[in-house]
C-alpha cells in the first residue's frame, strides 16, 4: 500500500502530538518546606533511575497558604513536609488527595501515615534525651524526666516548639490532660535555665555544665559528631551520649518528614511514582545519610552515628491521634507557664 504525502504528514503530526504529551508527562512539581541539601540527593537518584524531572518550589513557610491561595490552577504535583502537623494541616485544609498504593502500605507502618491514605511518613526523628557523658544513667522513660530528682538539671527548648509540642501531645494520648499537666509542673520544676534556643544548645549547656540531660531530637547528634556544624558543635556532640527514651506503656516518641498528593496535581502519575520512590530502600539510605534521620522502612541500614544510640522502639501511637491533641497540649504549656 502506497502512503501519500499528505498521509504521511498526518502520521508524522500525529506521532509528535504523542510524543509531545509523553515527553510533558515525564516532569512533576515538587512543593517543599524541606532544605535544598536533603531534597536533592533523593531527587537526583530518582530522576536518574526514572528519566521523570523534578521542578522544586522551596518553600521556607506558607506551604499550606502558596497551594491554597493557587486554587484549581496549582502546578503542584507533590507536597514535602517537616513535621505531622504540618501534613494534616494540608489535609484539613483540603489540599490532599488519597493514594491507593500497595508499595506505600508496604513500606510505611500504619501508624506512621494517614488512616484516609493522605500522606505517608518518609523518615523519622526521635525525640531522644541527650546525657552527660559521665552520667550513671542508662534509661529513662518521658515520665520520669518530670521526677524531682532531676531539679535544676534538665535543658529543654520552648515548649510551644512543634518539636516539644509533638512529644506533650503524645504524653496526653497516653496520660490525659490531668496527668499531663502535672507532668508538665513537674518538668518545668526541673529546669536548669529558662525554656528556650534550640536542640544543639541542650548539647552545648552539658558540656558548659549548665545542665545534666537535655531533651531533643536525635537527628541533631548526628549534625554535631560528623562536623557539619564546625569543629566547636562536634565537641558539644562528643560531650553527650543518647539515651532514647519510652513511655511507660509505649515506646520513643517520633515525628517525621512525609509528603502527599496535591488535591489538584496534573501530573499525579508521577508525583505517585516519586512518593513510592522516597520509601524504596536506595532512598531511605540517602535519607539516614543527608540528615541522620531514621528510615520510615524496616530493615534499612542506619548511619553508624544514629546505629550507636541503640535499639529504636517506636511507639505505636498514631500520629494522627498525636495531631489531634496539639491545640491543648499548647493550652497546657502555657497553663503551667512552661516558658515564663
Amino acid at each position: 500500500m502506497t502512503i501519500n504525502t499528505k498521509t504521511r504528514l498526518t502520521l508524522c503530526t500525529a506521532t509528535l502530538a504523542l510524543l509531545g504529551t509523553s515527553v510533558a508527562a515525564q516532569e512533576l512539581n515538587l512543593y517543599t518546606s524541606r532544605e535544598p541539601g536533603l531534597v536533592e540527593p533523593l531527587l537526583e537518584a530518582f530522576t536518574k533511575e526514572t528519566g521523570v524531572k523534578v521542578n522544586t518550589v522551596f518553600l521556607k513557610d506558607g506551604l499550606a497558604e502558596r497551594v491554597a491561595s493557587e486554587g484549581e490552577a496549582s502546578p503542584a504535583d507533590l507536597l514535602m513536609a517537616v513535621d505531622a502537623g504540618n501534613l494534616a494541616d494540608l489535609v484539613d485544609k483540603g489540599l490532599t488527595q488519597p493514594v491507593e498504593s500497595e508499595v506505600l502500605t508496604a513500606a510505611v507502618p500504619e501508624n506512621l501515615r494517614d488512616p484516609g491514605k493522605q500522606w505517608f511518613a518518609l523518615s523519622m526523628r526521635a525525640r531522644v534525651v541527650y546525657a552527660a557523658k559521665d552520667l550513671e544513667l542508662d534509661s529513662i522513660t518521658y515520665e520520669q524526666l518530670a521526677d524531682p530528682a532531676w531539679k535544676g538539671k534538665l535543658c529543654i527548648r520552648s515548649g510551644q516548639h512543634p518539636y516539644n509540642t509533638g512529644l506533650f501531645s503524645a504524653f496526653l494520648s497516653h496520660h490525659g490532660a490531668e496527668q499531663t499537666e502535672t507532668w508538665l509542673e513537674g518538668v518545668k520544676a526541673n529546669l536548669a535555665r529558662k525554656a528556650g534556643g534550640g536542640d544543639r544548645d541542650g548539647a552545648k549547656d552539658i558540656l558548659g555544665g549548665i545542665c545534666d540531660i537535655a531533651v531533643a531530637n536525635s537527628y541533631y547528634v548526628g549534625l554535631m559528631r560528623s562536623g557539619k556544624g564546625g569543629d566547636e558543635q562536634r565537641a558539644w556532640g562528643d560531650a553527650i551520649k543518647v539515651i532514647l527514651p519510652t513511655f511507660e506503656d509505649g515506646g520513643t516518641h517520633v515525628n517525621i518528614s512525609g509528603a502527599a498528593v496535591a488535591k489538584y496535581a496534573p501530573n499525579k502519575e508521577e508525583a505517585v511514582k516519586l512518593l513510592e520512590f522516597l520509601v524504596s530502600d536506595e532512598a531511605q539510605k540517602i535519607y539516614g545519610e543527608a540528615n541522620f534521620e531514621y528510615p520510615v522502612k524496616p530493615g534499612v541500614a542506619l548511619d553508624p552515628i544514629v546505629a550507636s544510640f541503640g535499639e529504636l522502639k517506636v511507639d505505636p501511637t498514631p500520629l494522627t491521634e498525636i495531631v489531634a491533641n496539639r491545640a491543648e497540649a499548647s493550652a497546657l504549656v502555657d497553663k503551667v507557664g512552661f516558658d515564663n
